[in-house]
């Protein structure tokens, strides 16, 4: 890895462990095992170089939510494939993360790809929702805005559950019930 990927690569995860305050760049650069003028060769500053971290977590994120909502199968085994991949827990969203971070919020140019990332991930959940209820596997009496907009929200405040909880129980339990009310049988 040469050194712009590695000052990347350790301001991806200060940024998930520490938030952007918590980054400084005297961290990221022993981190990544880099000398001082490094991150100043590569990239305008701190915030060029953030935005890099977090447009490469979000670009990751959403190809892997792609393939899992994209793949073979009926919708609502797609969204539980989505819902139940492998994931750190307890570890929390990388992106939900930043979200908690008010340097992040209130920097529209830091703000605008996590924005961008929970905006498509919505559209997407809302065409598996409506693929599905084309196919009748889901209850045609669905909204498909609304329904993607709950199985994002118990997600990330699944991991918010555990995170608090110490366990990923809770954030199995989110998933467990935000899964039976999709498949339950329209009344």
């Amino acid at each position: 890895m040469d050194t712009a990927e590695r000052l990347i690569e350790s301001t991806r995860e200060l940024l998930w462990e520490r938030g952007y305050v918590g980054t400084s760049p005297r961290a990221i650069l022993q981190r990544a095992g880099a000398g001082q003028g490094s991150m100043y060769h590569h990239f305008s500053g701190k915030e060029d170089l953030a935005l890099a971290a977090v447009r490469r977590t979000i670009d990751q994120m959403r190809a892997t939510a792609d393939v899992l909502l994209s793949a073979p199968g009926a919708a609502p085994e797609r969204i539980t494939s989505y819902l139940r991949r492998e994931r750190d827990v307890l570890r929390g969203c990388p992106v939900g993360r930043l979200t908690m971070d008010p340097e992040i919020i209130a920097n529209s140019r830091l703000r605008q790809p996590v924005d961008e990332l929970f905006g498509w991930l919505r559209r997407r959940l809302a065409d598996v929702v409506a693929e599905g209820q084309a196919r009748a596997e889901l209850d045609p009496g669905l909204d498909p805005e609304a329904t993607a907009a709950a199985v994002a929200a118990t997600l990330q405040g699944g991991y918010v559950l555990a995170r608090a909880a110490g366990s990923p129980e809770p954030f199995d339990h989110a998933v467990d019930g935000i899964l039976a009310l999709l498949t339950c049988p329209a009344t």
